[in-house]
């Protein structure tokens, strides 16, 4: 079995994790980022979209040591431990966006009288474009990278309650379910995080940081390592600027990932709009013997103007996929709960048979690909010292997945896939029900407006040059 991941191409470098770990939903992983920086020694790196101080750590009460809100949490270690120095690289525009919300500007000015705190704002892209990535480092041996922010309106759990009292917004306003993962692991590829965490630092600062020693190992207690001793790979997508050609890593990686596909590819993602993933897709249901496809997705984007121009152009593209779907391979569905509301979906996971796992900050769009900053980590079972352990790790993901949205277990996923000889589709057909399930997605009938906002695809274009031309009319 020839691997996936290829070095110099579709990804930017490989190395081993010592433990491996996948976190679904927030209400794991602000506790695990707690229980980490309260193991951090030298250095902690917070590298994101967005980061709210405000936001709670532990849901309802806290049974770590320190406080429980994000920002004073980070003001206690600071002084706590003076050795430590602490970093916190946020994109400028969502930044400035958040001084306007509630006592944001004090959190930050308290923040900033820590001598070993440095917060600074990410404004190295071009115009238009945002800093994506999703990366906490501790200490060069432990680091987390995928698709939740630290930030409000994250927090939730994979039961995804209606009415959950304890999503709540800093402001006290109750918000809807969210659905997100990330990955967490050490190691020396806990470092090449490190590394890049750095690189992105020194981008966007012009200071280069110090590099730890990074001597002591860290874990987060409550989280099971899913997989040990395995090869990680790192992606990127960087669009060029000043000195920093374009990377298209991930790009290469989904399209390398769907032409290596031999019978199923899950996908978990916020948006369904990048044309070349989707010709890619449809050129595999074209094949008489080529795989399935399942697409989670939300059942629409989140805003009024980027729900009219994101949907819009899945519905463009679901018309192009399902022409291609000679044999009814494709299926996409959007989860909810025991009411019927719809859950956000804002997962990057993509899950190629048995084989390959990827998990990230990139979605299927054309930002993405080209025009925003991304990091994703990828696992591929070949060349892996134990492919068959790795291979049944990656299928206990996605069957924890999928059986999550179903709100069934992942044993009577498995019944309903024995049943079905492996099928994944008709496994969930099998399986979903009234209640907390996942739905097919039908989408809207696409107005003129909407049309027209998909068609110049302006808030979603390719690269940076074609967003200028976009923007002047050319």
């Amino acid at each position: 079995m020839q691997s996936i991941i290829r070095r110099g191409s579709n990804c930017w470098k490989v190395a081993r994790a010592n433990r491996f770990g996948v976190i679904v939903d927030a209400g794991d992983y602000f506790p695990a980022v707690k229980d980490a920086i309260l193991q951090a020694r030298e250095s902690v790196c917070l590298i994101g979209w967005d980061f709210d101080t405000r936001i709670k750590l532990e849901v309802p009460e806290p049974h770590q040591e320190g406080p429980n809100k994000l920002g004073r949490f980070l003001r206690w270690i600071a002084k706590r431990r003076p050795e430590l120095q602490i970093y916190v690289l946020r994109w400028d525009l969502s930044a400035f966006n958040g001084l306007f919300r509630g006592t944001m500007p004090f959190r930050l000015l308290d923040l900033m009288t820590a001598s070993n705190i440095r917060f600074k704002l990410d404004g190295a892209h071009p115009t238009g474009s945002a800093h994506h990535q999703k990366i906490v480092v501790i200490d060069d041996v432990l680091a987390f990278c995928g698709g939740i922010d630290m930030t409000a309106d994250r927090w939730d759990t994979p039961q995804h309650l209606d009415r959950d009292v304890r999503r709540r917004r800093p402001s006290g306003k109750l918000y809807g379910p969210w659905h997100d993962a990330t990955s967490v692991l050490d190691g020396p590829v806990a470092r090449l995080l490190g590394d890049l965490a750095r690189d992105r630092w020194h981008a966007a600062t012009g200071e280069h940081l110090p590099i730890p020693s990074g001597a002591r190992p860290i874990w987060p207690a409550a989280i099971e390592p899913l997989m040990t001793d395995v090869d990680v790979a790192i992606a990127r997508t960087l669009p060029a600027h000043a000195d920093q050609p374009e990377v298209r890593e991930i790009e290469q990686l989904y399209l390398d990932g769907i032409a290596g596909a031999r019978h199923t590819i899950y996908f978990e993602s916020q948006y369904f709009a990048s044309r070349r993933i989707a010709e890619a897709i449809a050129a595999r249901l074209r094949e008489p013997d080529g795989p399935e496809v399942v697409v989670v997705n939300p059942r629409s984007a989140d805003g009024l103007i980027e729900a009219k121009t994101m949907d819009t152009a899945r519905a463009r593209l679901l018309g192009l996929v399902r022409e291609a779907d000679r044999w009814g391979r494709f299926h996409i569905y959007t989860p909810v709960t025991a009411n019927g509301v719809a859950i956000y979906v804002h997962a990057k996971v993509m899950i190629v048979d048995d084989r390959f796992l990827r998990i990230g900050s990139s979605n299927l769009n054309n930002r993405s690909l080209g025009f925003d900053s991304e990091c994703d980590v990828a696992i591929d079972a070949a060349g892996q010292a134990d492919p068959g352990a790795v291979s049944e790790a990656i299928t206990r993901v996605r069957n924890g997945l999928v059986a999550e949205h179903l709100g069934t277990t992942a044993a009577s996923l498995q019944a309903a896939l024995d049943a079905s000889g492996g099928l994944l589709a008709d496994a969930i057909e099998r399986t979903r029900g009234q209640g907390k399930t996942l739905v097919p997605y039908v989408p809207d009938e696409i107005g003129p407006i909407e049309e027209l906002l998909a068609e110049n695809e302006l808030l979603d274009p390719e690269r940076h040059k074609r967003w200028q031309d976009l923007l002047l009319g050319r």
